[in-house]
């Protein structure tokens, strides 16, 4: 049995610069993330993330380990006929992997989330069909899954499978 180690889910601090930049850059943080997410993470990006952590629509929050970050999860809120959903994004730092952080991380921002946005009924994320450690941890956080897109995504080349899991209000 895996044991959690104690973290803090806080909102991100400018002084959270050089451990995000230090985490992010990890090549297995990005192999598992959108083209979006910027691979090298560079200091310019890491200041980009916590401005946007701090100052954008989405609600993001930095998995604070020993005071310092290492880890990410942001619920992005959804227009137009998606409105009353979020999207969850997350990552956690290599060395904190496998310990059930991230699963509980999820159950705390799911509650923040919905307690957050009033009108959203629906959390989803999409982890790559390869990626079974990520499967986990939502299903552990109570998602259940909704949909298999065979063959949809496309990273660094190579094509995988899109999983749709979802928790409702």
């Amino acid at each position: 049995m895996t044991h959690t180690t104690d973290f803090v889910l806080r909102p991100f601090l400018p002084d959270d610069l050089d451990a995000l930049v230090e985490h992010a850059s990890h090549p297995t943080v990005a192999a598992n993330l959108t083209d979006a997410f910027p691979n090298p993470f560079t200091e310019e990006a890491g200041r980009t993330f916590i401005d946007h952590a701090m100052n954008g629509p989405a609600l993001r929050r930095c998995i604070a380990i020993n005071g310092s970050c290492a880890g990410a999860l942001g619920l992005h809120p959804k227009e137009d006929l998606w409105r009353h959903n979020l999207e969850l994004g997350y990552w956690l730092a290599f060395p904190y992997r496998g310990r059930g952080i991230m699963t509980e991380a999820i159950r705390q921002m799911v509650q923040l989330g919905f307690a957050h946005f009033p009108a959203v009924t629906r959390i989803y994320a999409s982890p790559f069909g390869s990626n079974i450690a990520s499967q986990r941890a939502l299903e552990k956080a109570g998602f259940v899954l909704e949909a298999t897109l065979k063959n949809t995504l496309v990273k660094d080349g190579v094509v995988h499978d899109e999983l749709i899991y979802a928790v409702r209000r």
